[in-house]
C-alpha cells in the first residue's frame, strides 16, 4: 500500500498511520486470557449445576414427581445446595433454594455470588417468587443465576432481572 502525498494525504496522516501497529503477539495472549477466563466461569457454573444435580437426586418428591435441586456459591467458594422436600399437606413443604439457603444460613453466610437450579422435568425452572424473595435477601442484585437443563447451564439471568422490585430490608429497619 503507497501513501500518496496532496490533499488529506499530508505527513502527519503517514506518522499516524506508521503509529498503528498490529502486535499479534500481545494480541493472541490477551486472546488466551481471555479463553482462559471464560472456560474458568463455565467450569464455575459447571461444578454450580453438578452440585444441584446432585442435591436433585435426592428430592424428596413422592407426590408432584417435581424433583428440583439449587446450589450457591459464596465469594470465597463455598458451594451450599438443597433438595426441594414434599409434605402430604400442600403447601407446606419447601423449596430447594430454601434448603441451600438453611444449609447456607448454617454454615456461616457471606456473599452469594452465583445461584444454579435444575428441575428434573422442566427446563430453565426458574426459583418461584418466594424463593426469589427469600434469595434476594442474602444476594445482590447482579447475583448470577443460572437456569439449566439436564444437560448443564441453558441461561444466565441476574437476581435483578428475576426480581426487579422486590423487598428489600434496609428499608424495614
Amino acid at each position: 500500500m503507497s501513501l500518496k502525498s496532496g490533499p488529506g494525504f499530508g505527513t502527519t496522516d503517514l506518522k499516524r498511520v506508521t503509529r498503528i501497529r498490529f502486535d499479534a503477539t500481545r494480541f493472541k495472549r490477551e486472546c488466551r486470557v481471555l479463553d482462559t477466563i471464560i472456560g474458568e466461569n463455565k467450569l464455575m457454573s459447571h461444578d454450580l449445576f453438578e452440585a444441584a444435580k446432585a442435591a436433585m437426586s435426592k428430592a424428596y418428591a413422592p407426590y408432584s414427581k417435581f424433583r428440583v435441586g439449587a446450589a450457591l456459591r459464596t465469594e470465597d467458594g463455598r458451594v451450599f445446595a438443597g433438595a426441594n422436600v414434599e409434605i402430604a399437606s400442600y403447601p407446606e413443604g419447601w423449596c430447594a433454594e430454601t434448603t441451600a439457603l438453611g444449609h447456607y444460613i448454617m454454615g456461616g453466610g457471606g456473599k452469594i455470588v452465583e445461584i444454579a437450579v435444575l428441575a428434573e422435568r422442566m427446563a430453565k425452572c426458574s426459583p418461584c417468587g418466594g424463593c426469589r424473595q427469600r434469595l434476594a435477601e442474602f444476594c445482590r442484585p447482579e447475583t448470577k443465576l443460572y437456569l439449566c437443563d439436564n444437560a448443564g447451564v441453558a441461561e444466565t439471568v441476574t437476581m435483578g432481572e428475576m426480581l426487579p422490585y422486590g423487598f428489600r430490608g434496609d428499608i424495614l429497619k
